[in-house]
């Protein structure tokens, strides 16, 4: 038995609705970054993900989860974010095959200098989303799960 045409059509519009929020939100992120702190989203994403670790590091394929890469492309973007001294690879003590990534007092300082960045520019674009009738009732939807409750 399949879902019915009309079901279908609701699930594909919300999730037109969802990718239209996204890309919303990611473009000013990407311009408030980058013109700021000169980072892309996927790279402040790494830093944010290392920077909630206790001991600031993770195993690569943790990170490539977090950032939702391919191992490869978390490698690349790894190795380029290592270039720029702020990221270090370490063997792992105990599993001399395993190689954490942490990041170094230059990442965390950027990365304390991108977070209210970040944060500000999310805010700017949910903002423009909720005067948008096709997007307001998402952001009110994740504003509701965001916000305790009193």
């Amino acid at each position: 038995m399949g879902i019915a045409d009309g079901a279908v059509e609701i699930r594909a519009r919300g999730w037109r609705t969802l990718a239209a929020l996204h890309g919303l939100i990611e473009a000013e992120l990407e311009r408030a970054l980058a013109e700021s702190a000169k980072l892309s989203v996927v790279e402040y994403t790494v830093l944010d993900a290392l920077s909630r670790q206790d001991g600031w590091h993770m195993r690569m394929q943790q990170l490539a989860r977090a950032t939702a890469l391919s191992a490869s492309a978390t490698t690349r973007l790894v190795t380029r974010l290592e270039d720029r001294g702020l990221l270090t690879r370490v063997l792992c003590a105990e599993d001399r095959r395993g190689i954490y990534t942490e990041l170094t007092e230059t990442g965390q300082e950027l990365y304390r200098r991108a977070h209210p960045l970040h944060d500000e520019a999310l805010e700017r674009a949910l903002g423009q989303a909720e005067r948008r009738p096709e997007l307001a009732p998402v952001v009110r939807a994740l504003q509701q799960e965001i916000v305790p409750t009193r």
